[in-house]
């Protein structure tokens, strides 16, 4: 496990305040969608928030894979499920997490392009400064590996994992998560659980 990455947790309602900034700014742009695209996983619980926040039921579905665990990347991201609906003629917004790399976002956004839509913006929470891509609207630039309460026990899953193949204490991993701010109580449960599903 690498010793410099640090953990970012932010809570629900940090998130949603992030959220009602974005909404703000997209509205203050002029930009509506006539559907929002998000990114599976990550840009499930965010595409939610706007559509209700930007009062558009029209939700879709893009899938793209790229991470394989925590700061581990497989070479290229690859489209896994095309878009769920129709874009072509549409004005699309296509929402997810955090521009890491980018290169999902990048990967998505000319499907979406290539499905005929005639435009297309991308919103994230969190924009990183090496991504490849600068979304159109984000809130907050970080370095850190952002762990969302939406994929606390998967991070914790990844954590186990990396820490077993490089053989690194798996407490010092874990009590980076506790300072960045997960309780000590939810990371044992999670630690408990994930041993017990592999002892089955």
């Amino acid at each position: 496990m690498d010793s410099e990455l640090r953990f970012e947790v932010p809570t629900w309602n940090q998130i949603y305040n992030m959220l009602l900034t974005l909404s703000g700014r997209i509205r203050a742009d002029g930009f509506k969608p006539d559907i929002i695209v998000g990114v599976s996983r990550g840009g499930w619980a965010p595409a939610r928030v706007l559509s209700d926040l930007l009062d558009n039921p029209n939700l879709a579905n893009v899938k793209a894979e790229f991470y394989l665990g925590v700061a581990e990347t497989k070479g290229e991201p690859t489209l896994t499920q095309s878009v769920s609906a129709v874009v072509a003629e549409k004005r699309v917004l296509i929402v997810d997490e955090v521009a890491d790399t980018g290169k999902s976002l990048k990967l998505v956004k000319e499907h979406i392009i290539n499905e005929g839509a005639t435009e297309v913006k991308v919103v994230t929470v969190y924009y990183k400064p090496w991504s490849v891509i600068v979304p159109d609207y984000y809130v907050k630039e970080t370095s850190h590996w952002i762990v969302f309460p939406w994929e606390i026990k998967e991070t914790i899953r990844k954590i186990i994992k990396k820490c077993k193949k490089n053989r690194k204490p798996l407490e010092k991993e874990t009590a980076k998560l506790e300072k960045a701010g997960i309780p000590a109580e939810i990371i044992k449960r999670f630690l408990r659980e994930i041993f017990e599903e592999r002892n089955c």
